[in-house]
């Protein structure tokens, strides 16, 4: 399996607190990874880690499948912590100063990346005059400056309004399929990450608490029922054995039925005969979002 990023018990230590806690994340080439975690939770740490803007207190990270981290470095990008644009200058002219800071000869590059991201008719507009999604997709550009095939993105989406975020959603799509880029991104617009991951991570208080890709993400949020009984671990046993159920426990130890939904009064009245009590039988359905506060309110 082709692995972009690797980490292995990776941690980071600030002021005796575990920031990131032993995190163990696999991205594979042309995956969108959508990050998610609360305010705090390691997101930015763990990227800055990634990109070498910050230092690992402990664990390793592998780049491209190889340890020669400052030689992969120069196949990846980022916009961490709001990257500074110029301005008083013009899209063209902020990404030639990034192009002659990083001794880039090809001048072809910037109409390229110009058109790429969609501002190839910005002209003599100063970027003090942009709206805030021409100027996430600048940042996009200045940071695909070089022959990236990693994108790393904090929070790209933070602050647009709907159309901005339309256009840096399909800006990223666009990037991945056409220039074959993989991308990790965080983001607090579940929806949106949403129509873009093909796989995800969950952080939570440093500690990456789950991961699953999309088609896993489609299961788990599909048509369900959740169970409430006294006794979890009996039901578990009932529900494999008598009717071969497909389902989950949640953190606060609810059951997750996916399967045989159509006949849960025949399954709340098996229970209930095995002598189990049953205080909730709730058909739901979930997206991303519901799916991660049910995570974090495991968790609290």
């Amino acid at each position: 399996m082709d692995f972009v990023v690797q980490t292995k018990d990776l941690c980071k230590v600030f002021s005796g607190k575990n920031v990131v806690n032993r995190v163990n994340i696999n991205i594979r080439r042309g995956d969108i990874y959508g990050f998610i975690g609360e305010n705090g939770a390691g997101k930015t740490t763990f990227m800055r880690m990634l990109s070498g803007l910050a230092e690992p207190t402990g664990g390793t990270i592998r780049l491209f499948e190889s340890d020669d981290l400052e030689e992969q470095r120069k196949r990846i990008g980022c916009t961490i912590e709001n990257p500074a644009i110029y301005p008083a200058m013009t899209a063209r002219q902020n990404l030639e100063v990034y192009r002659i800071l990083m001794g880039i000869s090809d001048k072809g590059i910037v109409p390229e990346l110009l058109d790429l991201v969609g501002l190839g008719n910005a002209g003599k507009k100063k970027t003090k005059d942009f709206s805030l999604g021409m100027k996430q997709r600048l940042m996009i550009a200045v940071a695909m400056i070089g022959n990236l095939d990693f994108l790393i993105l904090d929070e790209p989406m933070n602050g647009l309004d709907p159309m901005g975020i339309k256009e840096v959603r399909d800006l990223l799509l666009k990037l991945n399929k056409e220039k074959k880029l993989t991308i990790i991104i965080s983001s607090h617009i579940l929806d949106e990450l949403s129509r873009m991951a093909t796989c995800y991570g969950v952080i939570h208080k440093g500690n990456l608490i789950d991961e699953f890709s999309s088609k896993e993400l489609e299961r788990r949020c599909h048509r369900n029922l959740k169970i409430v009984v006294d006794d979890v671990y009996k039901a578990e046993h009932l529900l494999t054995t008598t009717v071969s159920a497909n389902f989950d426990v949640t953190a606060d130890g609810a059951i997750v039925l996916y399967d045989h939904l159509d006949e849960a009064a025949n399954i709340g009245k098996m229970l209930v005969s095995n002598g189990l009590a049953v205080s909730a039988l709730v058909p739901g359905e979930q997206d991303l979002e519901g799916y991660f506060m049910d995570l974090m309110r495991g968790k609290k």
